[in-house]
């Protein structure tokens, strides 16, 4: 019990210290390009933190193993270097039971990057794009002049005049234009169509809901015209509600995958649910695979950890290291590398669990693999010598 509480305590805090230098690097450089967006106008100073706040699960994701995998190699490596664990091995306790004393700990944090992988990194991109649009369309409100055109997106919008707070715009005219699409006959011609719409006036809508900016607009008229086109239809409004940007867990599309909440994209993935396109169903299943094998990392980590950790007197616990870093990091980019390639169509999605079956198999090689060796040379010199033994017998007529 209390070599289990010392293991638990050393492995959990080193993996703390680790992580916290890991997260400080890898934010600091986004960091500073945010202050440069800050420093243009581009961002609210205000929501610079929140957005670093979204963003962490994302970056958490991968570092959360690799830092539990250099504290193993830590921890481990100091008991050989201070010979410790020589004296825990003559005690009768295995390097193999000492893994498994911190059983608990493999287990709680198995569950916290699920967590992450599953339900965190999903809501922290969602909420940061919500965020990005939000503020992208206060910028471009920001840039509003009375009787000038503005741009955002598809986009363009003219007012006559507006209020000081930049909320409320009169004599409002706004055009959309659409993607164009084949004509009714299926041929190569094209068909460009502009939605155009005259108001009195407008005011942007409060509590739109995440990811969605809407706009009221008052006593108008709305036109869709098509050009090459001598039809157009006419209609008018008292109040017109439009949606300047969608919500980004509205439909499952390839580029929208990273945000979709588990239960959307298991149905997508599944074929449950109607996806826009084969790329959006390849893509859900490698998203989905994504998630449920990063994980498995955290069981891969202390089985690797366990027997590369081992150094001999005076090598130093830093030899092996930097090599093992490179294994484990190679798993990890591995099943990145498996997320594109399934989103491709190239492999199959359980090309995830062949690789984690594939480093668990290595895991176990090198954990077991001398003392297979060992125990095959064993028996085959017994057997050697039984048979040496039975030939001088019969050369001595059954006598030694």
């Amino acid at each position: 019990m209390i070599l289990r509480r010392y293991m638990t305590r050393q492995v959990a805090s080193t993996t703390a210290l680790v992580l916290g230098f890991l997260v400080v690097m890898m934010l600091g450089g986004r960091l500073i390009r945010y202050f440069g967006i800050a420093a243009e106008g581009n961002l609210d100073i205000g929501l610079l933190f929140v957005i670093i706040g979204y963003n962490l699960p994302y970056f958490l994701e991968l570092i959360l193993p690799l830092a539990f995998f250099i504290a193993l190699m830590l921890v481990f490596g100091r008991l050989y270097v201070d010979q410790e664990m020589a004296v825990i091995n003559a005690s009768g306790v295995s390097r193999g039971k000492l893994a498994r004393l911190m059983t608990p700990l493999i287990l709680a944090l198995f569950v916290g990057e699920a967590a992450l992988s599953i339900v965190g990194k999903p809501w922290g991109v969602r909420s940061s794009e919500a965020v990005w649009q939000q503020q992208a369309l206060t910028s471009a409100f920001d840039l509003i002049r009375p009787n000038e055109f503005i741009s955002s997106g598809n986009y363009h919008l003219y007012v006559g005049s507006l209020s000081d707070d930049k909320t409320q715009l009169q004599d409002v005219v706004l055009i959309q234009s659409e993607p164009s699409k084949k004509s009714a006959d299926n041929t190569d011609h094209s068909i460009n169509k502009d939605t155009i719409t005259l108001a009195k006036r407008a005011e942007q809508v409060e509590n739109a809901g995440s990811g969605v900016t809407q706009l009221d607009l008052f006593q108008g008229r709305r036109y869709e015209v098509g050009a090459g086109s001598l039809k157009y239809n006419q209609v008018g409004f008292d109040r017109y509600r439009i949606t300047l940007t969608e919500s980004s867990k509205e439909v499952v599309t390839e580029n929208n995958i990273e945000t979709q909440e588990i239960g959307p994209l298991w149905q997508a993935a599944t074929g449950s649910v109607q996806v826009g396109s084969a790329d959006a169903l390849r893509a859900a299943q490698g998203e989905l695979g994504y998630r449920f094998t990063l994980p498995w990392l955290m069981i891969i980590a202390p089985m690797l950890a366990v027997p590369l950790a081992q150094v001999r007197p005076r090598q130093g616990r830093w030899l092996r290291l930097f090599p093992s870093i490179l294994l484990f990091v190679s798993c990890a980019l591995g099943i990145i590398s498996l997320k594109n390639a399934v989103g491709k169509g190239s492999v199959s999605v359980w090309a995830y669990a062949w690789l984690v079956l594939g480093f668990m198999a290595l895991a176990l090689y090198m954990n077991w693999g001398s003392r297979f060796q060992h125990r095959l040379r064993v028996r085959f010199e017994d057997k050697s010598l039984g048979s040496v033994d039975n030939s001088i017998k019969d050369s001595n007529g059954g006598q030694l």
